[in-house]
């Protein structure tokens, strides 16, 4: 009785792994199908890649319909560092996505450190990412503290960079600098 119990269980183990080898084997196929294919997921029509695969240094609306749509965030930072390089910043840093103390880039102009926030949101910024900045500037030990936003900002947000020394560049001041990496006049 005991054997047959035994036997019984070590099936039952042998069709649990089988069972469970399969699974894996599919869910990895699953995994793998895009990459085989050549196909990428691309959540937005105007991907920063694409920005920049194509990117001849001209301020169009194509490129500037792109920022102002919305990239996702970590396309956004890598523009807005684009842009700071375009416009006479060195030494420019995008920080790792996670635990970047507030800051996601860093740079220097005329010996002065930068710490700048990149906001691409589709609503007005709130003083949260003030804050962020401050922090950031600090930990950086930087000069400057900067939120730049594909937007505009909220009173509250005024209002606590007037009191920090933090300095907003919105949407109006991106598109400023965007077109004035071509030389073109606004």
């Amino acid at each position: 009785m005991m054997q047959n119990s035994v036997f019984e269980t070590v099936v039952e183990l042998i069709q649990l792994y089988r069972y469970g080898i399969i699974w894996v084997g599919i869910i990895i196929i699953l995994l793998l199908l895009p990459v085989v294919s050549g196909q990428k997921k691309q959540n937005n029509p105007f991907p920063y890649d694409r920005y920049r695969r194509s990117r001849s240094h001209t301020a169009d609306d194509e490129t500037w319909s792109a920022v102002a749509e919305g990239m996702d965030g970590h396309a956004f930072e890598r523009w807005c560092a684009d842009l700071l390089i375009d416009n006479g910043f060195q030494d420019v840093v995008v920080t790792p996505g996670s635990g970047d103390q507030g800051a996601d880039i860093l740079a220097v102009k005329e010996d002065v450190k930068y710490a700048f926030q990149c906001k691409c949101y589709s609503s007005p910024l709130g003083n949260k990412p003030v804050q962020e900045i401050y922090a950031g500037k600090t930990i950086y030990s930087c000069h400057v503290g900067v939120v730049m936003t594909n937007n505009y900002f909220t009173c509250g947000a005024k209002e606590a960079a007037k009191a920090t020394g933090v300095i907003l560049w919105d949407r109006d001041r991106l598109y400023g600098l965007h077109k004035a990496r071509t030389g073109v006049k606004v």
